[in-house]
């Protein structure tokens, strides 16, 4: 069955003869214009993750994905993006205890948000033989009888507020988190018409005494801005700023946006909003006794700290952080541009790269078979160049320095004979000599030294 979604806030279908206009509410504003040295590094950020199978090829994904919006990864960017999001969990998870993961339904009975609607029921509507108030009405009782998918994961937080009390002993503070795909509706504006857009949220929703939520929001604030820039290249890019009172969120009292500075301005990777008591009240009927937990001697409802997290511009500002342009001379007549992305070593999708030099092809290859075993059951991610068409060293250097590799393997004839190979460092370009039987050590060393 064919669906389309749309937004139902208040009074959204008009019948102007048997044309229907939908009147949608602009979730994201539109991306910045961008100067000529900023759009000339956002085009070769663009290209280079084409290229290198951070994204699908194509301008819808390269769209998508300028605007902070999920696109079709290649293997390398869902793989940066699996790394990222299990260092968030991992952060939001152990920075406090009682903090439990869910998993809400994408889409369920609301009479707000998104709805999900049979398009060929509205088609079918609208060629009846109907007048303008019956085709309003079925629509409405279409729209009304039709699922929701969510904008956010807050509801199915507040919503799993009440068993996890019972679960905590009624002792507060305590968090529910949870990452997952939302949905909205973009502007158009030039037919009326939006798109459905989807993104990945990370969420933290932090229950807390109304007396401690202001240091809480300052603890999570400072907390979240230090996980940001961990994994940076650049941390200053990464800053924190006081949301504006015109522009909280609906039942906020205060809000921070933690930014990244992209070449075209900053952009919210994540935001922090004060929520108080109300949205919780609403969520289990404003059935306060329920909620109520004890503060020293009184009983008092859990105040809210929502943590909103856009994990698709997370993903983009860690490849803007890490992108790397280096001149490298060639000769005395030629120059090169060195393209290379330092990822952080627990973000980088590929730690290793396996190649074999010229040689006994079937000897070399077995090594590299057995090396490349042992460094998956080590939880080493490797990529196995021994089996791709052979190139020059200087050609497979470009390819993985783009690709974000950390550690470039060379095995040789050498290797058979004495057990030696050939290390390259992606960010200091320095081969180093090593045995075969240190590699797996060291790598883990470097890796975990840098967690």
């Amino acid at each position: 069955m064919t669906m389309f979604t749309y937004c139902v806030r208040r009074r959204v279908i008009q019948i102007h003869g048997k044309h229907i206009t939908r009147w949608m509410v602009q979730l994201s504003r539109p991306f910045c214009a961008q100067g000529t040295a900023s759009s000339d590094l956002t085009t070769t950020l663009l290209k280079l993750s084409a290229d290198r199978s951070f994204i699908a090829p194509g301008e819808d994904n390269s769209q998508a994905i300028r605007h902070g919006r999920s696109c079709v990864y290649g293997p390398l960017g869902e793989e940066l993006k699996k790394n990222i999001l299990e260092q968030w969990w991992t952060s939001v998870n152990r920075s406090k205890a009682q903090v439990f993961g869910i998993n809400s339904l994408h889409h369920g009975p609301s009479d707000e948000g998104l709805k999900l609607v049979d398009a060929s029921a509205i088609e079918q509507l609208v060629n009846a033989d109907l007048s303008k108030a019956e085709i309003l009405a079925s629509l409405q009782q279409l729209v009304q009888h039709s699922s929701s998918v969510r904008t956010n994961l807050l509801q199915g937080a507040l919503v799993q507020c009440l068993p996890s009390l019972d679960l905590v002993g009624r002792k507060l503070p305590f968090g529910i988190a949870e990452a997952g795909t939302c949905y909205h509706i973009s502007d158009s504006s030039t037919s009326g018409i939006g798109r459905t857009l989807e993104w990945t949220e990370a969420s933290l929703v932090w229950f807390c005494s109304p007396r401690t939520s202001s240091q809480w929001l300052d603890h999570w604030t400072r907390q979240r801005l230090k996980w940001w820039r961990k994994f940076a290249l650049s941390p200053s890019d990464f800053s924190s700023s006081d949301v504006e009172e015109g522009e909280l969120l609906r039942g906020a009292s205060r809000g921070v946006r933690l930014t990244y500075r992209f070449p075209w301005g900053d952009e919210a990777l994540e935001s922090l909003w004060s929520m108080g008591d109300a949205e919780l009240l609403k969520a289990h009927g404003n059935a306060k006794t329920k909620l109520q937990c004890k503060d020293g001697r009184k009983l008092v409802v859990p105040h809210v700290i929502a943590l909103r997290g856009n994990v698709d511009w997370g993903l983009l500002a860690y490849l803007f952080n890490a992108l790397q342009l280096e001149k490298k001379p060639l000769s005395k007549q030629r120059t090169h541009q060195r393209k290379v992305l330092k990822l952080h070593p627990t973000l980088a999708p590929v730690k290793v790269a396996l190649d074999m030099g010229r040689g006994a092809t079937v000897e070399l290859r077995q090594v590299c078979e057995g090396l490349l075993t042992e460094l998956l059951e080590g939880n080493i991610s490797v990529w196995p160049g021994y089996l791709e068409t052979p190139q020059s060293l200087e050609q497979l250097h470009s390819k993985y320095d783009e690709m974000g590799v950390l550690f470039s393997i060379m095995i040789s004839e050498g290797t058979l004979e004495n057990g030696l190979l050939l290390v390259r460092s992606r960010d200091t370009t320095i081969r180093e000599t090593m045995h075969i039987s240190e590699v797996k050590k060291y790598l883990h060393k470097y890796i975990s030294a840098n967690v």
